[in-house]
């Protein structure tokens, strides 16, 4: 026991428990030095930087989206609304958490791919980590309380109500009113900081139509409020607001009631109809048919209803008064005619004699006037007024030839030939009202006689499109006064002014002439139209053309029997009325329906005793099983009137009774 106390030795253990004791004290004083210093870091150095910081995880500034401006038509009927919809969003920095609240979100209601791909894609263009994303539109109540009662299990899943475009006429104002849809990567690369700043509270733009041109005055000021959220992003509170404002309302030009009328006439067809208020330049009405429901594309279109519009063989999606171009045919023959008078190289009563047909001096080549193949013979002898109410075109192939090209070039500059009307929509086409020039350059070659030929009739190199075709009939209707057409006839209260685009100053009677020559069209026994006009309540005038769709040769007849229906001529008319004191321009262009005073001028007809008669057609009138029938329009159009007339007598007789009644009351 003695000798294990001499081993031991308790100094030099109690010297070594001290050095550790006196290591750990250091090291135990360094760590509290670093928390310290940290502390002091913090709270004191960098105190207002991460300050900031912590607040902006609690508190950001929330865009709060405009309400879009509605658009009405010139009644006060609405066209474009908004409609409450529940939307599904989605707030989460996490892919993980993300991908597992997907997987549990698809189990419960209906998550397409696309909606997938449209969720990332907006994901991308977030602002802030924790905004919301939407995920899907339209949610039903059944969708709604399915998330709802899975809530606990869903965390950052949100369901918010909020207002999307509504189009309750959906597809008969879809090429005028356009659409809104979601905001493309595209378009976010192309906005500008201010635009950005604007677009940060709303997920869709306006795509095209009205919608799209008057985007800046629809879309109202985007407002901010300043919300406490939690770690998922969750709003807690809402500490301050400033409200957006909401956009511009606008009011149209165009007529509901004559809008459906017009669509009403064109079912079962393809083309086009535009009627302008003569006064004004105001578009009444402007029908492409067929047409779409734009209400599909305002959330995103499905990929099956897309590829269904996209690939149908009447292009439903191409607005073809705006940018179907096609030859106007003998529609340019009061314009030719008016031409010729101005430039001194016929007058009002100066005449041809017509034999059916036409030769260049010095050429071979024989241009056949469509009376040839009918009656073998020719017109006899005709002056302008005669030309154009027969559609005569050796008249007028004779003229153009002595006229020359450079007149009737610059000429149709002043009814807006060749060029785009400025109409307040996009995506509108020029046509081609040709020149020297213009040959030269589009096609490497000079110009040669028998262009003048084509051109002089409406052929040839030359195109245009319904709405030019209704600006040069508006035109022609104001005595050489053209206004830009407009849609938009007022922003909020702010009514927006016509605008006159040019004025041709020439003899009163070289008008009055065109006017005859077209009222003769519709009223003459000769008239191309004059079954179109019975029992009429006032005079109206008009032309005819025929547009060829497919070349015939030199020798072969037309023969309509032969062809497929898609290669058939192309049918247009165009009409003012009253020719007293015009009211309203029409132009109609109907694909393949060959006869334009048979076919198309019953549509123009219509139009007018809408506009002028108040005989207004539903969207459900004139549906024939076998197609277009246009006596069928003339035959209701002739009943309705009847029915108004005898309507007049009545009351007046019913007056007069009642005025005898009194004065003998009186009497007694």
């Amino acid at each position: 026991m003695q000798e294990e106390q001499q081993f031991k030795d308790y100094q030099r253990e109690a010297k070594l428990f001290r050095n550790r004791i006196l290591v750990m004290a250091g090291f135990m004083l360094i760590l509290a030095s670093t928390v310290v210093y940290r502390y002091y870091d913090l709270q004191i150095v960098n105190h207002e930087e991460y300050a900031t910081q912590s607040e902006r995880n609690r508190v950001h500034v929330q865009p709060v989206p405009p309400t879009r401006g509605l658009i009405f038509d010139r009644n006060g009927e609405l066209l474009a609304d908004n409609k409450p919809s529940f939307t599904l969003y989605v707030i989460s920095n996490n892919q993980a958490e993300l991908d597992t609240t997907l997987d549990l979100l698809k189990t419960l209601i209906d998550i397409t791919p696309v909606d997938l791909e449209k969720f990332y894609k907006a994901k991308k263009q977030r602002r802030h980590a924790l905004d919301p994303v939407p995920l899907r539109y339209r949610l039903t109540e059944e969708e709604i309380a399915k998330v709802a009662v899975n809530q606990h299990l869903l965390e950052g899943v949100e369901v918010n109500a909020e207002l999307v475009r509504n189009y309750p006429y959906r597809d008969l104002f879809a090429h005028v009113i356009g659409y809104t849809g979601r905001i493309s990567e595209k378009e976010v690369a192309a906005f500008t900081p201010e635009q950005v700043q604007r677009y940060s509270g709303t997920h869709s733009i306006g795509k095209n139509g009205i919608e799209r041109s008057y985007e800046d005055v629809l879309l109202g000021q985007v407002g901010s409020q300043n919300v406490e959220t939690n770690a998922r992003g969750r709003v807690m509170r809402v500490l301050d607001r400033i409200d957006p404002k909401q956009g511009s309302d606008l009011h149209l030009y165009l007529d509901a009631r004559l809008q459906e009328t017009a669509t009403a006439v064109m079912r079962g067809r393809r083309g086009a109809v535009v009627a302008i208020d003569v006064k004004t330049g105001g578009v009444l009405a402007a029908v492409s048919y067929p047409s779409f429901d734009p209400n599909l594309f305002v959330t995103g279109i499905s990929v099956p209803n897309y590829r269904a519009l996209n690939q149908d063989i009447d292009t439903p999606l191409f607005n073809r008064f705006l940018q179907a171009q096609y030859p106007p045919g003998s529609t340019v023959k009061p314009v030719m005619g008016l031409a010729g008078l101005y430039h001194g190289f016929t007058d009002v009563n100066r005449a041809i004699a017509d034999r059916g047909f036409y030769t260049l001096p010095g050429s071979s080549r024989i241009y056949r006037d469509w009376i040839l193949a009918k009656t073998g013979g020719g017109h006899g002898m005709v002056n302008l007024k005669s030309a154009i109410a027969e559609s005569c075109n050796t008249y007028f192939w004779d003229l153009g030839v002595r006229m020359g090209i450079d007149h009737m070039s610059k000429f149709g500059s002043h009814f807006g030939l060749g060029m785009l009307t400025g109409i307040d929509i996009p995506s509108e086409r020029k046509g081609v009202w040709p020149s020297r020039e213009w040959k030269r350059g589009a096609k490497g070659q000079a110009w040669y006689p028998g262009d003048t030929v084509n051109m002089s009739v409406g052929q040839g190199f030359v195109l245009m499109t319904p709405i030019q075709l209704a600006v040069m009939t508006a035109t022609i209707a104001n005595r050489g006064v053209r206004y830009r057409p407009q849609f938009v006839r007022q922003i909020g209260d702010q009514p927006l002014a016509p605008i006159v685009e040019s004025q041709l100053d020439t003899k009163s009677e070289y008008w009055d002439a065109i006017y005859e020559g077209m009222a003769e069209v519709m009223h003459g026994a000769r008239g191309t139209a004059r079954r179109v006009s019975e029992r009429a309540e006032y005079r109206m005038a008009g032309k005819s053309g025929t547009a060829q769709a497919v070349g015939i040769a030199q020798n072969a007849k037309y023969n309509s029997a032969l062809l497929k229906e898609r290669h058939r001529d192309h049918a247009l008319f165009i009409a003012f009325a009253p020719v007293e004191n015009p009211q309203i321009a029409v132009a109609v262009m109907l694909e393949n329906a060959e006869g334009g005073s048979s076919q198309a001028a019953p549509v123009a007809r219509a139009m007018m005793d809408a506009h002028l008669l108040g005989y207004y057609l539903g969207q459900d009138d004139f549906v024939p099983p076998l197609g277009f029938h246009p006596a069928a329009i003339i035959k209701r159009a002739n009943n309705y009137i009847a029915e108004r007339k005898a309507a007049r007598e009545a009351q007046a007789a019913a007056q007069s009774s009642a005025s005898v009644s009194s004065a003998a009351a009186v009497g007694n």
